[in-house]
């Protein structure tokens, strides 16, 4: 049987079915209610204790994720009711239970998606919890498994050792999960909104995350044409990284450039500059988390990547809050926050914040090729705003004899009102077009939602147009046109990008390769 789904993470995976969804093992209760909230404590300790093994080797994506779910755990206000419950007569598993589902309720019933997406951040926590009351604390997957289930957490995906093979099939799942970013960094096939599998599905199973779909009990035939499409990707694989350090340019010669995005400074450890043309995005995102950053610790984060970089440019973003990216102390709750105080229009609204970043800007412009962007800008007003207070914090170091330099500053074309009117900002230094946001606002279709992923591609031609009408702008008038949304790097995406005009393309460091090699099989 063929169940066909969303690619998440290319790639190919043939092995047995592990369901994600069975139970844990039997908890074994304890005689007296001090032994039931002792081995509750236990357990939760025991949780603490492997999550942050987990987190001391793990890159900075995953150590953010997994430093939330030990906050939580250690945050007394999360057991309370269970211990209270236990006082009653619970056992220590059902009284947890009980407490962790009453809280994901509150959380799913949210009218904000960030607490909905938190949701499943609960899940992960009290099935944590449920393992380590159980005697065995629960079952390992198999060498080379493919996992199936409705989601996948977080902490199961790093504590599976994927360098022996295997995928991920979810019948739910979102191409926009933190776990399906942490398969693409990691080149984790993975396959989204699959739906219902049918009763207990068993056996080997072919994961084809390329095209994405899977096939449950094949037969040889099936197997045969698995294995020719995954050794055709493994070849096309190899045959990318031939082009890795080359620069990027069509079949005709037209030279196309291909920079990285980053989330955090320490990305660039593992990032060879002579693989790209720079940094098209890096996030500040990380900097805005348990606390706002003082001055000092964004210069040095700034100044880290630009002197890594050396002469070629840094884009970086000033903070994009909001949405689904809420800061404690800056951003504000709101029924609709995609639609809301996000972006420029929060920092705006918060210049007190704001005005420190810009002078960390100011100050590590001078250690490289700096350019800022606005993300979210929509009108006009908005950038001017932004630009002048740029002017004003540059004067103010001039006065105090701070060394500094004012950078680029350009914007984001993410709000459809840029994309259909680019000419009401011909005054910028230039433009990134960010073609996650863009086609969500423009197809009205969520990223994060599989239920409709089919309408959120920027390869429709509503999206498109928009594109190339910036493309065009761009270039009829000198202003610098880049891309440094996800559909940079997808070989399938980036000839529809290169016809749209596109010329300049950012990409998460996994993907140069692939991007690449897709650039020189185009014949624009």
């Amino acid at each position: 049987m063929r169940i066909e789904g969303i690619p998440a993470s290319a790639g190919y995976a043939e092995g047995p079915l592990f369901d994600l969804d069975r139970p844990p093992a039997a908890y074994r209760c304890k005689a007296t209610a001090a032994e039931e909230k002792a081995a509750l404590k236990a357990a939760i300790a025991r949780a603490v204790s492997r999550l942050t093994s987990l987190a001391e080797p793990a890159d900075a994506d995953a150590a953010g994720i997994l430093e939330f779910h030990i906050a939580m755990l250690e945050d007394d206000a999360l057991g309370g009711p269970a211990f209270v419950s236990i006082d009653s007569g619970q056992p220590a598993d059902a009284a947890w239970r009980a407490a962790l589902d009453a809280e994901i309720a509150g959380y799913e019933a949210s009218d904000q998606d960030y607490f909905r997406a938190r949701a499943a951040d609960l899940r992960d926590i009290r099935d944590q919890v449920l393992r380590a009351l159980s005697e065995d604390g629960g079952i390992d997957a198999p060498a080379g498994a493919i996992l199936y289930g409705m989601d996948i957490a977080p902490t199961r995906f790093l504590e599976t050792d994927w360098s022996r093979g295997g995928g991920i099939a979810l019948k739910a799942g979102s191409s926009a999960s933190h776990v399906a970013m942490l398969a693409r960094s990691r080149g984790v096939p993975m396959v989204v909104g699959l739906g219902v599998f049918g009763d207990d599905p068993t056996g080997v199973a072919l994961l084809d995350a390329e095209h994405g779909d899977i096939v449950l009990s094949p037969s040889p035939a099936d197997v045969e044409a698995f294995r020719e499409s995954s050794s055709s990707f493994a070849a096309r694989q190899g045959k990318a990284q031939t082009f890795l350090t080359q620069p990027a340019a069509t079949k005709a010669g037209t030279p196309v450039r291909v920079q990285v995005n980053i989330a955090y400074p320490s990305d660039v450890g593992g990032i060879d500059i002579a693989s790209c043309d720079g940094v098209g995005l890096m996030r500040t995102e990380f900097l805005f988390g348990k606390a706002l950053p003082d001055e000092e610790t964004q210069f040095h984060a700034y100044r880290k990547v630009l002197e890594w970089a050396g002469d070629k440019p840094v884009t970086i973003r000033t903070v994009d809050a909001g949405g689904d990216k809420p800061v404690p102390g800056f951003t504000v709750e709101e029924t609709n926050p995609f639609l809301g105080l996000r972006g420029i229009r929060l920092s705006l609204a918060r210049r007190d914040i704001f005005r420190v970043q810009i002078r960390a800007l100011l100050r590590a412009a001078v250690h490289g090729n700096l350019k800022v962007m606005f993300p979210m800008i929509a009108t006009t007003e908005e950038y001017s705003q932004a630009a002048t207070l740029f002017a004003e914090e540059q004067a103010a170091l001039a006065t105090r004899g701070v060394a500094h330099k004012l950078p680029p500053l350009g914007i984001m074309v993410e709000v459809p009102s840029v994309a259909i009117a680019p000419e009401a900002f011909a005054n910028v230094a230039f433009f990134s077009i960010g073609s996650n946001d863009l086609t969500q606002y423009v197809m009205a279709a969520a990223r994060d939602n599989a239920a409709v992923a089919n309408l959120n591609s920027v390869r429709h031609p509503a999206v498109l147009r928009l594109i190339a009408s910036v493309a065009a702008f761009g270039q009829q008038h000198g202003i610098p046109v880049s891309l440094c949304g996800d559909a940079g790097g997808d070989p399938a995406a980036i000839p529809a990008l290169l016809e749209a005009g596109l010329r300049d393309l950012s990409v998460a460091p996994a993907q140069l390769a692939m991007a690449k090699a897709a650039i020189a099989d185009v014949s624009v």
